[in-house]
């Protein structure tokens, strides 16, 4: 179609958003009343350092905030998070500590097939089904990549890190649900 060599090469030059685009998102001085919070987190195996440290982010705001991480599960890949977010919320019974938020973690580089597409979307739909049927916000902390260096530029780098907006997120929902 015409123009449409106009909107990719205006799509691959315009910067990408950062985390210091917004002050209120990372401002963290309204959750210190979240002491005792309770969040899961749902992790895949696969490419376990860079998840590793999205969860080591989301735990320096549970730290800083007094939340409290009830559940850790690692589940193969970001295909099943869906599956494992239900499953915990499912067997909340069968937990010491319902939790009042769950953060779905994990990386999906781009390869040479069209995996990545299909595993993006699907987890994509599945957390937006999860949201929209738990009675619990369910965060997309799922880094979806085209290299792995990109992954270090939003856990610390240019673009902030991920790992702690995801527990900032999480902990902005149970406030917003609870104040409603």
């Amino acid at each position: 179609m015409p123009g449409d060599d106009r909107i990719l090469t205006h799509l691959n030059t315009c910067p990408m958003a950062q985390s210091s685009d917004s002050n209120t998102l990372l401002d963290i001085s309204a959750l210190t009343q979240m002491k005792d919070t309770r969040v899961a987190i749902v992790a895949t195996e696969w490419n376990d350092k860079i998840v590793a440290e999205q969860i080591a982010g989301a735990k320096r705001i549970a730290a800083q905030t007094g939340a409290v991480i009830a559940h850790e599960v690692l589940v193969p890949g970001s295909f099943e998070i869906p599956f494992a977010c239900k499953a915990i919320w499912d067997n909340k019974e069968n937990l010491s500590e319902a939790p009042e938020a769950i953060i779905a973690f994990g990386a999906v580089i781009r390869g040479g097939t069209p995996h990545f597409e299909y595993v993006c979307k699907a987890v994509t739909e599945g957390i937006l089904q999860l949201n929209l049927m738990l009675p619990v916000p369910v965060i997309f902390g799922v880094l979806t990549l085209d290299t792995e260096e990109q992954a270090w530029e939003r856990l610390g780098g240019v673009h902030g890190h991920k790992g702690e907006e995801a527990m900032i997120a999480a902990l902005k929902m149970i406030r917003m649900k609870n104040e409603l």
